[in-house]
């Protein structure tokens, strides 16, 4: 942090999102002891074989799946998504997408991969919010690994009803035929991430993956910061 940031923190102090504390010059959207007690998934252990990956059996075509930590709606975490989302915070994206590049790392997760992919907005939702919370993550993630982003590949047709209150099959029938593609070139024989801020059915997901999978010699593999427990 440099001394201009350190003068507005003193004058305006940073909170953390989570628990509302003062931060640290060092800590970044999330004080170090909420950060140390979000409840993780560790799905990156297994990438292969996990709750997250398992919804996308039959369905859809993916390599590996992981999210960072398990999401619950209402929950004291559950601000770390909302805020993200709604309260004009796409600093929180970033911050988050280096948390998960970090940690991710340590199994090499990251290694095979070659393109990082954000899920995209509608253009209207895009005008309301000012930005792509999915983006936000995937530059924080490449931050860390380096790896290209892509954001002129995949479209979104149009904004349907929210899923948060939906159910897993409204979900589905939401999002069918949401996503178009514009350009698949530069996806052709590459391993790419697909990247979104919650998992909940998989339904998004399973939405592009399946827009995608036609690409000539594409892999597919997803990660999000949230993935929500039955």
């Amino acid at each position: 942090m440099n001394w201009i940031t350190r003068i507005l923190d003193f004058i305006s102090p940073r909170l953390c999102v989570v628990c509302g504390q003062r931060l640290a010059p060092t800590e970044r959207s999330l004080c170090d002891v909420c950060l140390f007690h979000l409840p993780r998934t560790d799905f990156h252990q297994k990438p292969l074989d996990n709750p997250m990956a398992q919804l996308f059996w039959r369905l859809a075509p993916i390599q590996k799946a992981a999210a960072l930590f398990y999401y619950h709606p209402h929950s004291e975490t559950a601000q770390l998504v909302y805020r993200l989302k709604y309260n004009n915070r796409p600093d929180i994206g970033e911050d988050m997408g280096r948390v998960m590049a970090n940690e991710l790392q340590t199994t090499d997760f990251f290694s095979d991969i070659d393109i990082l992919l954000p899920v995209p907005l509608a253009s209207k939702r895009l005008r309301q919010r000012g930005y792509n919370q999915s983006e936000q993550l995937a530059i924080g993630i490449s931050d860390i690994t380096h790896l290209p982003i892509v954001t002129k590949a995949l479209r979104r047709k149009h904004f349907q009803q929210s899923q948060t209150t939906l159910n897993r099959w409204q979900r589905q029938e939401n999002v069918e035929d949401t996503f178009w593609l514009k350009d698949g070139s530069q996806l052709q024989d590459k391993h790419v991430l697909l990247i979104d801020d919650i998992c909940t059915t998989g339904a998004t997901l399973i939405s592009c993956t399946n827009t995608l999978k036609d690409i000539e010699g594409i892999r597919i593999s997803v990660l999000t910061l949230g993935f929500t427990k039955d």
